[in-house]
């Protein structure tokens, strides 16, 4: 672990003198130094996330894929969503937009004596270590993920923005970015909260964050692959998470629809990166099956004889999801 954070930070340090620092001097942004840094790392994270990408999770998608690739344009949007994300154009956004209010925010609350938890200190000595601390937090967030996900599943006006990610048809490991914006801003500022509730250092939600999303870039893979009975109940697998995506299994098109069991919620696998949540709360499907992935009114018409349209280019995409959320669309 101080191997590999010693190689990060000096290959940080380069990336910043190199690009950002004078980039920043050029646009007279000298006062943001300090955050200039810090995106660098973000940066850094994308970048290196994109190799491993395109070095391992692309190649095997060409090794064993699901289904062919039909529709090629569907899926450069797709990359279109991965670059914004990977590259910090998603993170600088939020940075001027909401970094002030969480500062503000967060100030408020600790000169009013607000304290948090501080979880690597629960078991001084062992909870302490880098990479049992790194492990406890990803469990948490894991944990907020799966809830997360089942309210973006649970409430309709949550769901008309979460169902661009599921229109996806063509189902590649560029899919995981596929959000609307608005979906995205609501999930981090969860995450943010939760992260300054459980003391959680910066470096260690920079791991985080880059571990989830590269798991979750295998997960969309169109890719048929499954990690055995065993492998299947420690990890999230293409085929758990495919499972998901199923037309009429993961989708929610009909707002709230319940089981016939009371209270599960239609969907299942909403786990992000540990199956454990959906064993517990009874959302588990270990099916062996890889089926069609998209939204059912995709494909079935609506009351009014027509089927949903969820836009074709990054700009259609989300300017629908916000006429959704109106109940225009």
């Amino acid at each position: 672990m101080p191997g590999l954070t010693q190689l990060f930070d000096s290959a940080q340090q380069w990336l910043f003198e190199v690009l950002v620092q004078p980039a920043l001097f050029t646009l007279g942004l000298a006062n943001v130094l300090e955050d200039g840094y810090a995106a660098t790392g973000w940066l850094l994270v994308g970048l290196l996330q994109l190799t491993v990408m395109l070095a391992v999770i692309a190649p095997l998608e060409r090794w064993r894929p699901v289904e062919p690739l039909r529709d090629l344009a569907a899926v450069r949007v797709d990359i279109i969503y991965t670059l914004i994300h990977r590259l910090g154009l998603f993170r600088l956004a939020l940075f001027f937009a909401t970094e002030p209010l969480w500062n503000a925010l967060f100030g408020t609350l600790r000169t009013h004596g607000w304290q948090t938890i501080q979880l690597d200190a629960i078991w001084p000595g062992v909870t302490d270590l880098p990479l049992v601390s790194l492990l406890l937090y990803l469990l948490v967030f894991d944990l907020v993920d799966y809830w997360i996900h089942r309210g973006q599943h649970r409430f309709e006006w949550w769901w008309r923005l979460h169902s661009l990610h599921h229109s996806q048809r063509q189902m590649t490991m560029w899919s995981d970015s596929r959000n609307h914006l608005l979906d995205d801003l609501l999930r981090d500022a969860i995450l943010v909260v939760v992260a300054q509730c459980i003391g959680v250092a910066p470096g260690q939600f920079v791991a985080i964050v880059a571990l989830t999303q590269l798991s979750e870039n295998l997960h969309h893979a169109n890719l048929r692959l499954w990690f055995g009975r065993v492998g299947e109940r420690l990890w999230v697998s293409p085929r758990f998470h495919r499972m998901h995506h199923a037309i009429g299994l993961g989708d929610a098109s009909s707002a709230l629809a319940m089981q016939p069991r009371a209270g599960v919620l239609r969907g299942h696998n909403f786990g992000v990166l540990l199956p454990w949540w959906d064993m517990c709360f009874g959302t588990a499907n270990f099916d062996h099956r890889y089926e069609p992935t998209g939204v059912r009114d995709q494909i079935q018409p609506g009351p009014d004889g027509r089927v949903r349209d969820y836009g074709r280019g990054f700009w259609a995409q989300q300017w629908r999801g916000l006429q959704r959320l109106a109940g225009r669309a």
